[in-house]
């Protein structure tokens, strides 16, 4: 009798490869991201292939949440459970966020900095997804999970001067000629910091994970 309980619970494997495959979503969205900041005409290709990605990973998220009302055993603390599927799926609707923007205000070229960010965007999800895939033999790999969020932290820092000089050079070109450009621009740095801190954010998830759990 209890194998046959047993069997009908849900495996605590799920959960992680749940999470692997919402974190390759994050991947496939900065991927787009990247290509859009190139800016020219491939800009509303890149957009609805971010919107397209942002859909998979509600998705995948959703899965997650009905897991974890319907499963008796959870890998760790339901909590956190939620709070990091929560967390990696605000990356990609920040994701989704700045590429409304950009189709609002019909952007088609993009400054270096906004470039840079992007590949800051690209290396941070990246990082994720090694990090999410060492969460199964966590306590093996707890030194690698601490090294990448520390190194999510610190493109997040170089992100934060990307942005300020960004917008520097944003106020110097603009600042005797057209307001609405600048207000735009500013709009987009704007955007994309918050993308680099929704990876800051589940970053700190994971620290804290790895610190309760081991």
């Amino acid at each position: 009798m209890l194998r046959f309980f047993q069997a009908l619970m849900p495996r605590e494997e799920k959960f992680f490869a749940l999470f692997d495959r919402h974190a390759r979503v994050l991947v496939e969205g900065a991927l787009a991201l990247r290509d859009l900041l190139e800016g020219g005409t491939g800009v509303p290709e890149a957009c609805r292939r971010i919107v397209a990605h942002e859909n998979d990973a509600d998705a995948i998220a959703r899965e997650v949440l009905i897991r974890v009302r319907r499963s008796f055993i959870t890998p760790f603390d339901r909590s956190d459970i939620v709070d990091l599927i929560g967390l990696l799926d605000d990356a990609i609707d920040q994701m989704q966020k700045t590429a409304k923007a950009i189709t609002l205000f019909q952007v088609h070229e993009f400054q270096p900095h906004m470039r840079q960010m992007g590949d800051i965007i690209l290396r941070s999800a990246e990082l994720t997804v090694e990090a999410v895939g060492l969460l199964g033999a966590m306590r093996e790999n707890v030194g690698r999970i601490n090294a990448i969020t520390e190194e999510i932290t610190r493109l997040e820092e170089h992100a934060d001067e990307l942005n300020d000089a960004g917008i520097r050079s944003l106020f110097l070109a603009h600042r005797g000629g057209n307001v609405m450009d600048f207000i735009v621009g500013n709009e987009i740095y704007d955007h994309l910091e918050k993308v680099v801190d929704r990876f800051e954010d589940v970053a700190n998830r994971l620290s804290g994970i790895v610190i309760e759990q081991v």
